[in-house]
């Protein structure tokens, strides 16, 4: 069975890194983005060239497209067009969010924490709900694995920069539980990363580009790490060597 992935989010850090991983490692791609059409076509075009041609059969092996995974129309798009395209979904990483700009709780309004948690949590749900009803045993499908990029600010707060954000990935790091016990049953697995201080742009969203910079010395392993890193262990909780593993988190933080 061909092995189909979305990644939402995919045109940037974590995300981009993890479709072209995914490609090596023979999954179709769907690179989803919100606005950055440039730059989910350079991912795509990059799988391309790396396998040397862009089609398997009579299917792309990566495709990109649109959609706010914060918009339950847009979802339902953006999975009808992976099956019209690449095939049914056999794996899903919900790694599209967004932190804004540095601020203290006292400071937030509602309408920021109703983009961040739009973003960052009800996305995430749209999006499992969609692969499930694709991949669930108990509907018809072959089963699945679900991957949710939590983040180390669900441990660590976030004082005085992200209060929201690092709430929103602890809704996260919740919903990876309770699905996975929910969905056990239906051949699908759903587990997490929480990277911390990856060199992404991300940083700049909140006002600070450098900030691994100003919080390297803080980090056991004494640096920022790498999208690439990150990639390698969402790959892995997709991959069959996982295949006992459900409802899990790998911290990819240098030991903070």
């Amino acid at each position: 069975m061909n092995q189909v992935l979305i990644v939402t989010g995919g045109s940037r850090g974590i995300g981009a890194a993890t479709a072209r991983l995914a490609a090596e490692q023979g999954y179709a791609v769907c690179v989803n983005y919100r606005h950055n059409q440039a730059a989910a076509s350079t991912v795509v075009e990059a799988i391309t060239q790396s396998g040397g041609r862009a089609m398997v059969g009579d299917r792309p092996r990566a495709i990109a497209v649109a959609a706010d995974v914060a918009v339950e129309s847009d979802v339902v798009r953006l999975f009808q067009t992976v099956d019209e395209q690449l095939g049914q979904v056999t794996a899903l990483v919900n790694n599209a969010g967004i932190l804004e700009q540095q601020r203290r709780v006292e400071d937030i309004d509602a309408a920021r924490l109703a983009r961040v948690l739009a973003a960052n949590v009800i996305g995430s749900f749209l999006c499992a709900r969609e692969a499930i009803r694709r991949m669930s045993t108990q509907r018809g499908g072959a089963g699945g694995a679900i991957v949710n990029v939590s983040s180390v600010a669900a441990r660590l707060g976030s004082p005085g920069e992200y209060v929201d954000y690092a709430a929103a990935k602890g809704a996260i790091d919740t919903f990876t539980i309770g699905l996975a016990k929910e969905v056990a049953d239906a051949g699908i697995r759903v587990n997490a990363v929480r990277p911390g201080f990856i060199d992404t742009d991300i940083h700049a969203s909140g006002g600070e580009p450098n900030r691994i910079e100003r919080v390297k010395a803080s980090i056991p392993l004494g640096r920022g790490g790498q999208a690439i890193e990150v990639a390698r262990a969402i790959l892995w909780l997709l991959s069959a060597e996982a295949s006992y593993t459900t409802g899990s988190f790998i911290d990819v933080a240098g030991g903070k």
